[in-house]
């Protein structure tokens, strides 16, 4: 296969990233091999070692960007006051933010399985760091009399899976909008920790 025209390292290596994510997302990880994105993206399977070491490295790469700017954004957001108004931040902003990136959600919790043991525990390092963000909202209000949370770890995560859940059924072309679902998700949230 020839190499496209103009293809250069700033505009064939983001390509590279998206061909694997489109199709580990769609196929699986296993099922797709550096020839598979080669093609995706219209080089020579050769050519993919200038943009990354091996299938593995791309794997974790798109991982650990997607939780890095995950988090990134979440410290930037508007948190709320209260631990309900914080829950509801939370959750809102998570709906809101996996909702344009189904694929990397996808792959971050459906891949974890592929990747190499250094590897697996860097993400699992970070997905605990967002994780944790959610127990503390949790505690406070366990503290606060608001939630009655037994284990707001393990809350935290069936809260999560809830939340990541909407990625694999949500279109925008449906009876429901963005802000719909965010308000039933949050809702039901709401009522599994109410005390």
């Amino acid at each position: 296969m020839a190499r496209k025209s103009g293809s250069h390292a700033d505009i064939t290596g983001p390509k590279v990233r998206e061909a694997a994510l489109k199709l580990f997302a769609r196929d699986g990880y296993a099922a797709v091999s550096m020839r598979k994105i080669a093609a995706e993206v219209g080089v020579q399977a050769g050519a993919l070692y200038l943009y990354t070491p091996d299938k593995q490295t791309l794997l974790f790469d798109l991982m650990k960007s997607h939780m890095e700017e995950l988090l990134s954004a979440w410290a930037e957001a508007d948190r709320g006051g209260t631990p309900p108004e914080r829950l509801e931040a939370f959750a809102r902003f998570h709906i809101a933010y996996h909702l344009d990136r189904p694929d990397n959600i996808f792959i971050a919790y459906m891949e974890l399985r592929n990747l190499e043991p250094d590897n697996f525990a860097e993400i699992e390092a970070l997905r605990r760091r967002y994780e944790q963000g959610l127990v503390e909202i949790l505690e406070a209000g366990n503290d606060s009399g608001d939630f009655d949370v037994p284990d707001p770890k393990l809350a935290a995560m069936a809260a999560i899976s809830m939340l990541n859940g909407v990625t694999t059924w949500f279109r925008d072309e449906g009876p429901l909008s963005r802000e719909m679902v965010e308000t039933i998700y949050w809702d039901m949230l709401r009522k599994s920790v109410a005390a």
